[in-house]
């Protein structure tokens, strides 16, 4: 058996023949004169349960690292698609932009970017600029990239079924929580049903 180098991280309890002025028991038969290995036994335990306690908080650390970093990696994709987005909305355009329309992105030879309804397909080999890609433009002002549409079609689509089924079982708390009254959930259900 290993045996601790530092007895003194061992804590006994302090003995009190009378506690508070009483003696509740008697003290000779509470006071057990132990053998010295016994104690060697307690630091040991507490030895081990010290490793325990590292070694538990170790692994707990260890998963939040893993967290920060998978936050960071969402972060570092919410900042690019911010900055796609933006570079997107700032491109020039001479129409109205409007949800759920595609877009095709064109850049002239000054570096000008700019949107445009034509696609590639539609100019033909008369194309005048330097095609970059196609997004079609959400509801939310996000953009889509094209290639990417029948994903996020499905994914909407989804959420709308999850939606819809939440407000077909109407006594649902789900959305109480969104609006704080369960009341609008209610009358919001009865109109559907009417």
């Amino acid at each position: 058996m290993e045996k601790p180098t530092d007895m003194s991280a061992v804590a006994l309890v302090e003995t009190n023949a009378k506690p508070l002025g009483l003696q509740l028991v008697n003290s000779y038969m509470t006071n057990k004169k132990s053998s010295p290995q016994d104690l060697v036994e307690l630091a040991h335990q507490v030895s081990k349960a010290d490793e325990f306690v590292r070694a538990n908080a170790g692994n707990k650390l260890s998963l939040i690292a893993e967290q920060i970093k998978y936050l960071q990696e969402q972060a570092r994709k919410v900042l690019e698609e911010a900055k796609k987005d933006a570079d997107l909305h700032h491109a020039a355009c001479n129409i109205v932009k409007k949800p759920g329309t595609t877009y095709n992105l064109y850049k002239r030879e000054s570096g000008q970017a700019y949107l445009s309804i034509l696609s590639p397909e539609e100019w033909g080999p008369a194309c005048p600029h330097e095609y970059v890609g196609s997004w079609r433009l959400e509801f939310d002002q996000s953009w889509t990239p094209l290639k990417d549409v029948e994903r996020r079609d499905q994914e909407n689509l989804m959420v709308t079924k999850v939606l819809d089924h939440q407000l077909a079982l109407g006594e649902s708390d789900f959305f109480s929580g969104l609006t704080g009254e369960k009341a609008n959930v209610q009358a919001l259900t009865a109109e559907q049903k009417s």
